[in-house]
């Protein structure tokens, strides 16, 4: 296992932007995941007041706490957005779920000093710990 996806695995506060009620979509698998992996994670979708009986928050800045990882669940156009508010939080790591980021993200997370993971899907890199 690479050692960024290692570190960042070893965080246990996470963000998923893009969670939602509908169990077919990754957004659902990828938070059910990881709260099953014991980690403390927050739902964030503006669309849901509540996922898999959790609350929801609509952005962020709306957390509770601040977050260790925030793991990128939504389009490029969208993703964008989630990146320049995780910069303005100051929040160290993001990982970008396959089709989620474009070369200029990427590279724009890098450049900001962030812990950056982009092609690897966090659901396959947790059977692996």
């Amino acid at each position: 296992m690479d050692a960024l996806i290692k570190s960042m695995l070893d965080k246990k506060v996470w963000a998923v932007v893009g969670a939602t009620e509908n169990s077919g979509k990754f957004g659902n698998k990828i938070y059910k995941k990881l709260k099953r992996f014991g980690y403390e994670v927050y739902a964030v979708n503006p669309m849901y007041k509540t996922v898999d009986g959790d609350p929801c928050y609509p952005s962020l800045e709306s957390l509770p706490k601040k977050v260790d990882c925030v793991n990128v669940v939504v389009n490029p156009e969208k993703a964008i957005e989630v990146l320049r508010t995780t910069i303005e939080l100051k929040i160290e790591n993001i990982w970008f779920q396959p089709g989620t980021f474009t070369p200029e993200i990427v590279e724009t997370s890098e450049t900001a000093g962030l812990n950056t993971v982009y092609l690897n899907c966090v659901l396959v890199e947790l059977d692996q710990i």
